[in-house]
């Protein structure tokens, strides 16, 4: 999936098109999942190069599912990504990225400022703050809220995220709109709707969820539903002015 809003891209892959075999098949672009390192390079590539995009200008954050976030304006210092969830940058042309395999992907981008940002908000990051965290992260750069577009992709829905009771009371408490019941009658939370109401709370001006849960859907990886498997990632930048 590609959306453009005035200058700014977003981009969500699938599980198809790489080089990867099972349980990562195919396009694997996690690096930190036990995949062959190679094919995930050679998926990488593909998938900037499917973008437009060089992939040395693409910057991936070490995911530790908190509510750090980093501002990205060249090549990371000794190469290494840092440990973060959400990542920032005034650079046109620079994309940044973001891994997922249930948890929400969300982009971001005020188009006029040329500012963008990804998040990576599971359950952890939602509760903890690292929506606000990254649009606030965003401001400092020139970004205006009410400017920003925001797509939060693929993720598991709230019918498919089971979880004991009082960690969906301690969500709501949190989040308010989180709270959810599964299919199946039991507690869950609903992580994209906690993250509609996040942006929404930030003053963000145009949101757009997915509908797709990744749990249900074969054309993405899933941790809840096969645990070893592959990532999927969102990809976000802004063209020069």
């Amino acid at each position: 999936m590609q959306h453009t809003v005035g200058g700014a891209h977003f981009a969500f892959t699938d599980r198809w098109g790489g080089v990867s075999a099972a349980p990562y098949g195919t396009l694997n672009l996690g690096g930190a999942v036990g995949d062959d390192s190679a094919a995930v390079s050679a998926n990488r590539e593909r998938a900037a190069r499917g973008l437009g995009l060089d992939p040395a200008d693409v910057r991936w954050m070490r995911q530790v599912h908190g509510r750090e976030v980093v501002v990205a304006d060249g090549p990371w210092p000794e190469g290494e990504p840092p440990p973060a969830d959400g990542v920032v940058t005034a650079r046109a042309g620079l994309a940044l990225a973001v891994l997922t395999a249930d948890c929400a992907p969300v982009l971001l981008a005020d188009p006029v400022a040329r500012v963008t940002a990804a998040a990576h908000a599971g359950r952890p990051g939602l509760l903890a703050g690292v929506v606000p965290a990254t649009v606030a992260a965003m401001r400092e750069l020139g970004a205006d809220p009410a400017r920003t577009t925001a797509l939060v992709g693929p993720t598991v829905c709230g019918r498919c995220y089971e979880v004991p009771a009082e960690l969906r009371d301690e969500a709501e408490r949190l989040v308010p709109g989180s709270a959810a019941t599964t299919s199946a009658g039991t507690p869950a939370i609903d992580i994209p709707a906690g993250v509609r109401a996040q942006l929404a709370a930030c003053g963000v001006g145009e949101i757009t969820v997915s509908p797709v849960c990744t749990r249900e859907s074969d054309d993405h990886f899933s941790y809840r539903r096969d645990r070893t498997t592959g990532r999927q990632a969102g990809y976000v930048w802004a063209d020069p002015a």
